[in-house]
């Protein structure tokens, strides 16, 4: 079985290409955030210094649940547990009553080099190995109400990506750079089997978000200077300035069909996804990464 939603969302993240062909890459994973402007020139930055995504799909999972993650992701059109709502709410009121617990170990490689440059720094190899373990939970349970109507759970994250790399880089700043990103989603379910064979649900998706940044001195200008521009509103809280920490919600709906023993099709839809920061700078509005962007995936398993 393979779900063609999820590995051509893969697919897309895997072969965005990234400005500057002077840049040879080595490893196994990407980082790709949306977050303030700030960030998303910082993120441009770094993606100039980490590698395109083969085994993952940087900060987001290739699956939610041990066993779709076994299988490559599969999970829009073929739930088996009670992690489905974070892929297709609709898979809740299929699978009857279950509690999971699961464990993720991940490991990924990065290593970046600036080759073909004049600077001095030409050749030089980074590795973002500093911090290389992380374990990410996960959690599900679901009850049926009666034969057609679910009630449950999905617990989730996003993460693992983290850089830290072993030296300075001199065009961002004096210390060794870095990124720290990590998302927990708790998303209660409703789940309404309309018969043997279809079913529809919704999730509440809530959702908290904490990133900092590190070694990134030279995007902390005020525009003063001509040669350290204004990259940001708050200059001083570009860098090494800990967490800042935000906190959404959204909505997810979603429909799974089987048509045959051989053939099932999924639809899900999100909702809404933005979040309010109570951190550095003050309360404001946050876009706020998700699992999957505001669009319908349409799958077979």
């Amino acid at each position: 079985m393979v779900d063609t939603g999820l590995t051509a969302q893969r697919a897309v993240l895997a072969t965005s290409p990234c400005d500057g062909a002077d840049i040879t890459h080595h490893g196994e994973t990407t980082m790709k955030t949306r977050l303030l402007p700030v960030a998303a020139a910082v993120g441009a930055a770094f993606a100039l210094l980490s590698a395109p995504a083969q085994a993952t799909n940087g900060y987001f999972s290739h699956g939610y649940g041990i066993k779709s993650i076994g299988m490559g992701g599969a999970g829009i059109a073929l739930p088996q547990d009670a992690i489905a709502a974070a892929i297709n709410p609709a898979g809740m009121a299929m699978i009857g009553n279950r509690l999971d617990f699961g464990l993720n170990y991940f490991r990924p490689t990065r290593e970046s080099q600036l080759v073909g440059s004049p600077l001095p720094f030409n050749g030089t190899v980074y590795e973002g190995n500093e911090k290389s373990d992380f374990f990410i939970p996960e959690f599900g349970y679901n009850q049926m109400l009666n034969s057609s109507m679910s009630v449950g759970v999905s617990v989730y994250g996003n993460g693992g990506m983290n850089t830290f790399y072993d030296k300075p880089f001199p065009l961002f700043g004096q210390t060794q750079p870095g990124v720290d990103l990590s998302q927990l989603f708790v998303a209660p379910t409703f789940g309404y089997k309309v018969n043997a064979d279809h079913a529809l649900g919704v999730s509440l998706n809530l959702a908290v978000q904490r990133f900092k940044s590190y070694g990134l001195e030279n995007f902390t200008g005020d525009g003063s200077n001509p040669m350290a521009p204004r990259f940001s509103m708050y200059p001083d809280n570009v860098t090494n300035n800990g967490y800042e920490w935000s906190y959404g919600y959204g909505l997810r709906v979603g429909y799974l069909g089987r048509f045959s023993p051989y053939f099932a099709l999924g639809l899900t839809y999100h909702f809404g996804g933005n979040a309010v920061s109570s951190g550095i700078g003050g309360n404001r509005q946050l876009p706020l990464l998700d699992v999957a962007s505001t669009r319908t995936f349409l799958v077979t398993d």
